[in-house]
């Protein structure tokens, strides 16, 4: 009974499939997706490994910037020479690189020619191999009649790791592929060949760049394919590149942009971190290998080493009698006698197994059909293991690329090179639906290189060339807003003649220096409930204040924000002011104070005239407001008018304020020091305590003599003397400067751009508000907006496509210029902003555009802090001071929000008044606060 059970599994052994044993003896080849997302996870802490500068060294994924950076955007141009060396051949070609063609319509013409290198020259000295390089260089252009006289840009493609601190230096960091010259190792390559043209003469070479094959590629196939931020290479070696960004690469300095990484995938698994995956098989092929514990994933992937595997699988399986009737010839035992051409014939769809057979034959081997078909799926298997494990390496290297920039999907094109990829009939097929099953969120696009690594090396010259040319023209453009110490003296020199010429009472100036009737900053006594409004921009805002009967600092707030539509900022007066009624009918109905009779302090933030505290005759609207029938009219009798037509309310309006001077009290309430307001929002302005005996204009133009004003005034001081050593004696009054109107007598026109122009010819007050426009919120946006139209019309952006976004004033608001120059926003984050607005923007856009925002919004912080030290020297000086100590409220949403403005203008100020030390004091509650403050401080003085 025995006997036929054994005879019976003997006979099913016979009869099983071939297929079948291979697959049982190869079972740790055939990886599941489960193991292959355990590979891909495995890789990328080694990519993130390699990035830090903490643990590269001990990395074994070395990812070694290349200094690229940028990927081709079809407008490169010009001639370059480019060397490829990186097989047992060299090529020399002539790269054309032609003008104006762009993606999808570029053309890149070459001529080359192969020249062999001799095998002593692989193992010999290594200047040597360089000598043979730049003779053969001379030797191509001689052929080519290529002029010896001209300058010739040259790129060179150099196939083995290096460690890259410049595109045109290099530092080889070890050999391969049968190369072993001496004497390089560590040494920079660039200069070597430098030194061979040297020694050659007779050539005028200039090297632009060293790149890796794998980088070349991804630059070939981005010069036809914007989304080419990939490149692979399985061919003798594999290795795989892709843009990275520039935040990510501890090893660079810079966090802005992109540099694309070469990262030498084959030393994955170098640490012993794919043991668990590595077979017999793999063992005996890095044993026999050239450089034994080195380059694990590339021996397991790469077409140097496919062919032996598969011999050692077959061997081995003979020896075990599961092939040939367990015989073993010479031949198959010999290193080398199966290729990776073999692999690739024996997987062709309908020739295969004849293929195979012959293969063997040669072998001297006596196949049966089942030898065959288990030695094709020996190949298939060893073959199949190799595009799966590149798979997984990509599909790390895509997921980063996701993560990076936050996408839940991603679409991007993979540009590929190499012996295996490009003739093994199956291998293609299976790494893209490998990567696709890995990762179904992103959409994959591989696309093969046309003319190998040398025309990628010369469009790395000319993208090198392009970013060149555009960071010139770039950096001449915006050298205009890049304000010298000079100029910003004169600036400051500027502001205080206009200080002072606005304080008399006679002559022009266009800083109008208005008097408000505030004659001093809180002392914290004040008490009571006040009603404050505050109409200053495209929101109005009805506050209820309550400050609490001897407790400073204890302030109740409540409001209410009412939006203005533009129809009624640009309407009629009448219309205006009966909006801003029927808001303060609902405020008082909404804290159910309908008929209490509330003293009101309305905070007016436009340039008004001031004969008393409670008038104010506006000069001009500012900010987008062009209502009817208002200037030359008292605000407060308008707003009087509306309340009584409006027949619901009473109000005691008691002051009408500026916002600006509203700003100073609110912060004086909370330091005694602050005797300057600045608002840095949508209008710019600053106002601040003048001494009573320098406005002129108070004396002829409102009848108060110097001594009366003083006698009035120092009855209001109180306990000022105890609050500010010195200046109880000096009479003042806050001044609302209405710096905004600086150089609208043509006094700044040495530092305003034509953009400048452009925008103060398309603003609602042409020839008005000339400091305000470059300084303010209302129009740093649509500045910036004015110089991305003109570099976009000049190719260096977007393309040179012109949107109609990009074409419509107004699109740009202020508030981008804070998001996009914010510190922790990636450029990914920029991108998304630009693509609101309509505008499809590269990696390379975007940094011009933050250097753009940066450039306009860093010159109008300097210019406020330019005003701002004129302001401070002269409050110095008007008080005999050597050293002054004084503090600035500050409100506005450019300087409160905007990440880098408060900065700039403080320290603009710091060193244009070194004799002043300036606290800047945010406001907490901004204007209406102030407002009610100055209500409480009128009434104190009339009670």
């Amino acid at each position: 009974m025995l006997a036929v059970h054994l005879v019976s599994f003997f006979f099913s052994k016979l009869q099983e499939d071939p297929t079948k044993k291979v697959d049982r003896f190869l079972y740790a080849m055939r990886l599941h997706d489960d193991q292959l997302k355990d590979i891909s996870a495995r890789f990328q802490a080694e990519m993130k490994k390699g990035l830090s500068s903490e643990s590269n060294a001990a990395a074994a994924v070395k990812m070694l910037p290349t200094h690229v950076r940028s990927t081709p955007d079809g407008t490169e141009k010009g001639q370059f020479l480019a060397l490829d060396l990186g097989g047992s051949k060299f090529k020399v070609l002539q790269v054309k690189v032609r003008e104006g063609m762009g993606i999808k319509r570029g053309g890149v013409e070459m001529e080359e020619r192969t020249y062999p290198i001799p095998k002593e020259l692989l193992i010999g000295k290594g200047t040597e191999l360089f000598g043979h390089v730049s003779e053969s260089l001379k030797d191509f252009l001689h052929q080519r009649n290529i002029s010896l006289e001209k300058k010739h840009p040259l790129a060179f493609t150099f196939s083995f790791p290096c460690e890259q601190t410049a595109l045109d230096q290099g530092f080889l960091l070890g050999w391969g592929k049968n190369y072993r010259p001496r004497g390089l190792q560590g040494k920079d390559v660039v200069q070597t060949l430098r030194e061979a043209i040297d020694r050659t003469g007779g050539l005028d070479v200039e090297v632009l760049a060293m790149v890796n094959d794998t980088v070349a590629t991804m630059m070939t196939c981005g010069f036809d394919d914007e989304y080419c931020e990939v490149g692979l290479i399985i061919g003798t070696g594999t290795n795989a590149c892709y843009m990275e960004e520039l935040r990510h690469i501890d090893l660079v300095e810079g966090d802005e942009g992109r540099m694309c990484v070469n990262t030498e995938w084959g030393g994955f698994g170098d640490d012993e971190s794919l043991n668990d995956y590595i077979t017999e098989f793999d063992r005996d092929v890095d044993a026999a290998s050239n450089n034994p514990g080195k380059q694990i994933f590339e021996k397991m992937i790469s077409g140097m080493y496919l062919g032996e595997l598969v011999r050692l699988v077959v061997l081995k399986m003979a020896k075990l009698g599961l092939l040939f009737d367990g015989r073993v010839s010479d031949a198959l035992r010999t290193k080398g006698k199966i290729t990776t051409a073999h692999v690739a014939a024996m997987e062709e769809y309908k020739n295969g197994l004849k293929n195979t057979k012959d293969i063997l034959t040669e072998l001297d081997l006596n196949p049966s059909s089942d030898d065959c078909i288990a030695v094709q799926h020996v190949s298939t298997i060893v073959s199949f293991r190799s595009s799966n494990l590149a798979a997984a390496g990509l599909a790390a290297i895509l997921s980063r690329i996701k993560q990076n920039r936050n996408l839940r999907t991603l679409r991007i094109t993979v540009g590929v090179d190499g012996t295996v990829y490009k003739t093994h009939p199956q291998y293609p097929k299976r790494l893209h639906k490998v990567v696709r099953r890995l990762l179904p969120e992103c959409h994959v696009r591989f696309v093969l290189s046309d003319s190998g690594s040398s025309k990628g090396a010369a469009l790395v010259s000319a993208v090198a060339q392009r970013l060149a040319s555009r960071r010139r023209q770039v950096d001449e453009t915006l050298a205009p807003f890049r304000l010298s110490q000079e100029q910003l003296q004169l600036v400051k020199t500027r502001m205080r003649a206009g200080l002072e010429a606005g304080l008399k009472s006679k002559g022009p100036s266009t800083i109008k220096m208005l008097p408000s009737f505030v004659y001093r900053t809180p002392d914290g006594t004040e008490k009571g409930k006040y009603l404050a409004l505050d109409l200053g921009g495209t929101n109005f805002r009805a506050l209820l204040v309550n400050f609490k009967k001897g407790l400073q600092h204890n302030v109740r707030l409540y409001h209410k924000i009412y939006t203005i539509p533009q129809e009624i900022m640009q309407g009629t007066g009448e219309e205006l002011f009966d909006h801003i009624a029927q808001c303060v009918s609902d405020f008082l109905d909404y804290m159910g104070m309908k008929n209490a009779h509330l003293p009101a302090g309305f905070t007016f933030s436009f340039p008004c005239e001031q004969t008393a505290i409670d008038t104010g005759t506006l000069v001009s609207w500012t900010k987008g407001y062009k209502a009817t029938d208002c200037e030359g009219h008292d605000v407060v009798s308008l707003l009087r008018e509306a309340i009584k037509r409006r027949n619901e309310f009473d109000l005691d309006i008691v002051a009408v304020v500026n916002d600006t001077v509203g700003t100073m009290m609110s912060c004086a309430y909370e330091d005694p020091q602050c005797e300057i307001g600045l608002i840095a929002g949508t209008g710019t302005n600053v106002c601040y305590m003048e001494e009573l005996k320098n406005i002129e204009k108070t004396e002829h133009k409102f009848g108060k003599t110097e001594e009366g004003e003083k006698e009035e005034h120092m009855q209001d001081e109180g306990t000022e003397g105890e609050k500010k050593e010195g200046d109880a004696e000096i009479p003042k009054m806050c001044i609302n400067t209405e710096w905004g109107g600086l150089g609208d007598d043509g006094s700044l026109d040495d530092i305003i751009t034509p953009y400048d122009v452009e925008v103060n010819q398309n603003s609602l007050n042409p020839g008005k508000q000339r400091f305000e426009k470059l300084t303010s919120g209302m129009y740093l946006g649509e500045v910036v907006r004015q110089v991305l139209l003109d570099l976009t019309r000049g190719g260096l952006l977007f393309r040179g496509h012109v949107t109609e976004t990009l074409k419509t004033p107004g699109i740009f608001q202020t508030k981008y210029l804070s998001q996009i120059e914010s510190d922790r926003l990636a450029l990914l984050q920029v991108r998304s902003i630009l693509q609101q607005l309509g505008l499809n923007s590269t990696c390379d856009d975007s940094i011009i555009v933050k250097e753009v925002c940066g450039a306009v919004s860093r010159r109008a912080a300097q210019l406020c802090g330019a005003g701002m030290a004129a302001v401070v020297e002269k409050i110095r000086e008007n008080r005999g001071l050597d050293h002054l100590n004084i503090t600035v409220g500050v409100d506005g949403a450019l300087y409160k929000l905007h990440p880098h403005f408060a900065g700039v203008l403080q320290e603009t100020a710091r060193i244009l008044a070194p004799q002043c030390n300036v606290t800047f004091l945010p406001s907490e509650e901004g204007s209406g606060k102030g407002a009610a403050l100055i209500t409480a401080v009128a009434r104190q003085k009339h009670d």
